[in-house]
């Protein structure tokens, strides 16, 4: 089934009781069902909570402007307005925060201000940024091995690694990010973390991991000397959070809860997804309300704001830059689980796949967010016109 954009008539997805249209178990997070299943993982999968805690709630001011109209291109560069765009590009959420104020707020989909929203690799920033913190406090040195902390994987292809070599994907192990291979790595990631059941399918005599340990120490190979080059592999990410459970003593969700979600005064309580070890996934299981993904970014673009270190952020800012770095973002850079735009702006970026982004710039001191479910993982015509539209709407609030 093809998927709807927020203009055209919605199927009947998990509506009536009993609901005659489910999403599968194995295909949940492809289209059409997706833009059901990302505002309702806790009804797919199980999940372990993100605690806001007891203390304040931290509401924004709001300096709003009507930028619906406001003339941008759409993914074939021609010209339309922000909201073509937005319904172009199968728009959940979306939210411009200038100076720390709310300029421009939309839901769309069924999705409002309470709805906790699928972030994909959004998620690797969270965990980044409390890893951050954790550094700080000189719990986890980056320059010592990865073997320094957790010990087993020695018997892989990390032995040698750094935690910064991990940090800024940059290990040499081999790990296949091929979202549509379902035997891929990735694809195996699926069936650790619970995300979807074995294939129906499947070769009787493969292995599959059953949770997502397991999986990393069945990671044996490198490809690359470690610190050679960068290439995105969401398992490290998980290696890191591993570190962070090891060396605290405490889950990651407790450990987000305690060391971020607590202090940023946010709405609601977050949650990640768990595997059946009831590890939270850390490279891709996190799911939050639009605002709060506001008030994360607001709290790097405030440097921190006294919660993850000033210096640590700076550090963030500062990658290798290469030629051709990836399609979307050919000046671009990977440090510290964010991307940065470009060496000039160092704006730094938090993105997912089916078009989660968060984007964090101190040249023009505005944060925006936006939630999608694109129909498929990414679609660099989608990421290089919503790029665009962030520059157009920065210059219209300038």
């Amino acid at each position: 089934m093809d998927s709807y954009r927020n203009s055209d008539p919605r199927p009947s997805i998990m509506q009536g009781s009993p609901p005659a249209m489910v999403p599968p178990k194995l295909d949940w997070d492809r289209p059409p069902w997706n833009r059901w299943a990302f505002q309702h993982i806790r009804e797919i999968l199980p999940t372990a909570e993100v605690w806001r805690g007891n203390g304040h709630r931290h509401r924004f001011e709001r300096a709003e402007v009507d930028l619906d109209g406001l003339a941008v291109e759409d993914s074939e560069g021609k010209s339309t307005t922000l909201a073509g765009l937005l319904d172009e590009t199968y728009t959940d959420g979306f939210l411009v925060l200038k100076d720390g104020k709310i300029a421009y707020e939309r839901y769309f989909n069924g999705m409002n201000d309470r709805t906790l929203h699928l972030s994909q690799s959004m998620a690797k920033s969270v965990t980044g940024s409390v890893f951050g913190i954790l550094v700080g406090r000189g719990l986890i040195d980056p320059a010592r091995p990865v073997t320094d902390y957790l010990p087993e994987l020695g018997a892989t292809g990390w032995a040698g690694a750094s935690v910064q070599h991990v940090l800024d994907m940059t290990s040499g192990v081999r790990f296949s990010e091929e979202y549509t291979d379902r035997y891929s790595d990735i694809g195996q990631v699926d069936v650790a973390t619970g995300w979807k059941p074995v294939p129906p399918d499947s070769d009787p005599a493969f292995r599959w991991p059953s949770n997502m340990f397991e999986l990393i120490l069945g990671l044996k190979e490198t490809i690359r000397p470690h610190g050679a080059a960068f290439e995105y592999r969401s398992i490290e990410t998980d290696v890191l959070a591993f570190i962070m459970e090891r060396v605290t003593g405490k889950r990651l969700p407790q450990l987000v809860s305690e060391e971020l979600w607590q202090k940023l005064g946010t709405d609601e309580s977050a949650c990640f997804t768990v595997d059946s070890a009831g590890y939270a996934v850390a490279d891709g299981g996190f799911n939050a309300t639009l605002r709060d993904y506001g008030r994360f970014g607001q709290l790097i673009l405030d440097n921190g704001g006294g919660v993850v270190p000033a210096d640590w952020i700076e550090a963030t800012r500062n990658g290798r830059h290469g030629p051709d770095f990836s399609p979307s973002l050919p000046e671009g850079s990977y440090r510290n689980q964010f991307w940065i735009e470009d060496p000039r702006s160092r704006a730094l970026m938090c993105r997912g796949v089916f078009g989660q982004m968060i984007h964090i710039d101190w040249n023009t001191g505005m944060v925006m967010v936006k939630l999608s479910t694109y129909p498929d993982f990414s679609n660099l015509a989608y990421s290089t016109a919503m790029l665009k539209a962030v520059h157009a709407i920065a210059a219209a609030l300038s």
